[in-house]
C-alpha cells in the first residue's frame, strides 16, 4: 500500500510529457521499511561534564555534573545544594559561564570556568582548568579544577522504561551527611511531664517537673531550674548528679536558663538584680560564692561560645560578653531575622560547636508558611541556620511543623527540636544540618545532649 501511494505521488509530479515517455513497467523489488533518519545529537555547551573545582582562602568545592553546578561545600557549614540554569559556552571555545541558583537562599550565582593551567598554591600540581564562583553573599571564591568522573555516579544508556529498574534501582539515599554519631547522654522532659537524664542504655528519672535543662559535656550533671512559687518568681538552680542519683540546690532566688562553660568548671546564669536580668557565675566546686558578670539587662542568655565568652540576646541585639564583662561583638537581630521571622524572649540562639560563624535560632514565624500547624495556644515556629560573615539564612525545619528550640549535636551536623505537627502531641525530632531526613527521635520535649 506504501509503495502505490509513493508511485501516485511520483507519477502526479512530473506532468504530461512525463507520461507519454514513460518507459515501460518493469518487475519491481520486495520493498523493505524505510530506516528511519536518527536526529542529530544533542551538543553538550559543557566540557567536562564532571568537574570538580576548588579553592583556598576561604576553603571552597563545586561539584558540576551533568547538568552544571551541584553542590558547593565550605568547611565547617551545611552543604549549598545548586540549581543548574543555562551554560554559556565562549566562542574561544576554551572558556564556559554555568549560571546557578542556591536552592536555600534562591540567590543566583555563576561560575566562570576556563581551560588554562591553573595552580592552587599548596601543592605543585598543575591544574586543567581556572573555576572562579561568583555568590552574592559569599563573595569571589577563586581556585582551579579538575575532570573528576569517579566523585559521579556511573552514567549509563537505560532508560526510565526499562522492565529491570525496578529491581536494579535503589532507593535515594534521605541524606548525603555521614560519619554523624548518635548522641549517647541526653537529657528531657517526658511526655509526664518529668526531667529524664539518659547515659547509654540506662534512664534515670531526675525530678517530677522543672525547666531550662543544661547537660554537661560529660554527660554526668543535670543543671535544671524548679520553681519553688506557684504565684511568684522565686526559683531555683538545681544540680543532679548521674553517678549518685542526687540532686542539691546551687542557687535560689530570680534565677534562670543556667549554662555549663566548655569545660564543665563554671556555670552561667541568669538572675534578677534591681530589676534587671543580668549575668552571674559561680565554680561547679565552689557554689556557695556566685560572682556577677554582666550588670546590664539581657532578656535570655543563650549559652557559650568559647571558654571565654558567653552569648546573650535581648529584643534588639545579640551581644557577644567576654568573661570580664566586656562586650566583643555586636549584632542587630533584624537582620538576623530578616522579615520571615519576629524577636520574642523565649526565643533561642546557639552557636556551632564547631563553627562559631555559624548560628541555629528558634523563633516563630511572622506570617506562618502553608501548611503550618495551626494552633492557638501557640505560635508556628521555624527554625533557622544564619551565617554571620555571609548574612545568609536558610530555614531548616519542615513547613509542616512548629519547631522551637533547636539543639546542636556536639558533632556540629544534628540538630535536635521540639515538634509540633497539626495532631498528635509535641516531640522531638531530628533533621541534619542540611535540612534532610527530619524524623521524630523521642516522645519528649526540652531535649538536651551532653555527649
Amino acid at each position: 500500500m506504501r509503495s502505490t501511494f509513493f508511485g501516485f505521488i511520483l507519477v502526479a509530479s512530473t506532468g504530461s510529457s512525463a507520461r507519454a515517455q514513460a518507459p515501460a513497467p518493469t518487475k519491481k523489488p520486495p520493498s523493505s521499511p524505510t530506516t528511519p533518519v536518527a536526529p542529530a545529537a544533542p551538543q553538550s555547551k559543557h566540557y567536562p561534564i564532571l568537574l570538580l573545582a576548588s579553592g583556598n582562602n576561604p576553603a571552597w568545592s563545586l561539584r558540576i555534573g551533568q547538568k552544571g553546578p551541584e553542590r558547593l561545600d565550605r568547611p565547617g557549614y551545611p552543604p549549598i545544594t545548586l540549581e543548574p540554569a543555562e551554560v554559556a559556552h565562549e566562542p574561544s571555545g576554551d572558556a564556559w559561564t554555568y549560571h546557578a541558583k542556591d536552592t536555600g537562599t534562591g540567590t543566583a550565582l555563576t561560575i566562570h570556568l576556563s581551560r588554562e593551567a591553573c595552580y592552587d598554591g599548596m601543592s605543585a600540581t598543575k591544574y586543567t582548568f581556572r573555576a572562579v564562583v561568583e555568590h552574592p553573599q559569599l563573595g569571589t571564591l577563586s581556585g582551579c579544577a579538575r575532570i573528576a568522573a569517579e566523585l559521579f555516579p556511573r552514567i549509563t544508556n537505560q532508560t526510565d522504561d526499562d522492565a529491570d529498574d525496578a529491581a536494579k534501582k535503589k532507593p535515594a539515599p534521605e541524606t548525603t551527611v555521614t560519619g554523624f554519631k548518635p548522641p549517647t547522654a541526653v537529657a528531657y522532659v517526658n511526655a509526664a511531664d518529668k526531667i529524664v537524664l539518659s547515659r547509654g542504655t540506662v534512664k534515670k528519672i531526675v525530678a517530677p517537673a522543672g525547666a531550662d535543662l543544661a547537660l554537661s559535656h560529660d554527660g554526668k550533671k543535670l543543671l535544671y531550674v524548679r520553681s519553688d512559687s506557684k504565684s511568684g518568681p522565686d526559683s531555683t538552680i538545681a544540680l543532679y548528679e548521674f553517678d549518685t542519683g542526687r540532686s542539691r540546690d546551687l542557687v535560689h532566688g530570680n534565677v534562670r536558663q543556667p549554662f555549663w562553660s566548655p569545660d564543665d568548671a563554671r556555670i552561667a546564669y541568669l538572675t534578677n538584680q534591681d530589676q534587671k536580668w543580668q549575668i552571674w557565675t559561680l565554680q561547679a566546686a565552689a557554689p556557695e560564692t556566685p560572682a556577677p558578670l554582666y550588670a546590664n539587662n539581657i532578656d535570655a542568655l543563650q549559652g557559650w561560645v568559647d571558654a571565654h565568652t558567653l552569648l546573650g540576646t535581648d529584643l534588639q541585639n545579640a551581644y557577644w560578653i567576654a568573661d570580664d564583662g566586656k562586650i566583643t561583638q555586636t549584632a542587630l537581630l533584624q537582620n538576623i531575622y530578616g522579615s520571615s521571622f519576629q524577636i520574642r524572649e523565649s526565643d533561642t540562639v546557639r552557636v556551632n560547636p564547631g563553627n562559631p560563624d555559624l548560628l541555629l535560632v528558634s523563633a516563630s514565624y511572622t506570617t506562618p508558611p502553608p501548611g503550618a500547624p495551626a494552633d492557638a495556644n501557640h505560635l508556628s515556629g521555624g527554625i533557622f541556620l544564619y551565617e554571620l560573615r555571609a548574612k545568609r539564612r536558610v530555614i531548616l525545619t519542615p513547613p509542616d511543623q512548629s519547631a522551637s528550640h533547636g539543639e546542636w549535636s556536639q558533632d556540629g551536623v544534628q540538630v535536635f527540636y521540639t515538634a509540633r505537627l497539626a495532631s498528635g502531641p509535641p516531640s522531638t525530632y531530628r533533621i541534619f544540618w542540611d535540612g534532610s531526613a527530619s524524623k521524630r527521635y523521642i516522645l519528649a520535649t526540652n531535649f538536651v545532649i551532653g555527649q
